[in-house]
């Protein structure tokens, strides 16, 4: 795996202290990491995975609206950061590999260096309780 650059680095050991499930994607929608609160609502731990691929971590954990109609990956907030490099939420819900139904909101926002070099982007997320 390439060097990545310090920002991605930073943001990685960041996303490891927040209490909040967190995502961290490159450029092209790879995961790079995922913390240990989003281990438990998606009932896999990253050293399982490891990274992947967007066509991968977007449908794993099969997302859909609350009508049960699947997502395509371009709808969730994540992906449409990575298509717009803006800030993007929304509720969704998945289930988890431990087959639960989970109602999730989600935060996304670009990671952009100095320069205006386009990095990534990071998702913050939580359960939304019945």
């Amino acid at each position: 795996m390439p060097a990545q650059p310090l920002e991605l680095i930073l943001g990685r050991q960041f996303v490891d202290t927040l209490s909040l499930p967190a995502f961290l994607v490159d450029p092209e929608g790879n995961l790079l990491f995922y913390n240990e609160p989003a281990e438990v609502i998606f009932g896999l731990n990253f050293g399982e995975t490891g990274g992947m691929r967007v066509e991968e971590w977007s449908t794993m954990f099969t997302p859909y609206d609350d009508q049960g109609n699947p997502l395509p990956p371009e709808k969730l907030p994540l992906v449409k950061t990575l298509q717009d490099l803006k800030p993007n939420s929304g509720s969704f819900y998945i289930h988890s590999l431990t087959g639960k139904e989970i109602h999730i909101e989600v935060t996304s926002f670009p990671i952009i260096a100095r320069q205006d070099r386009f990095l990534g982007a990071m998702a913050i997320f939580w359960k939304i309780d019945p």
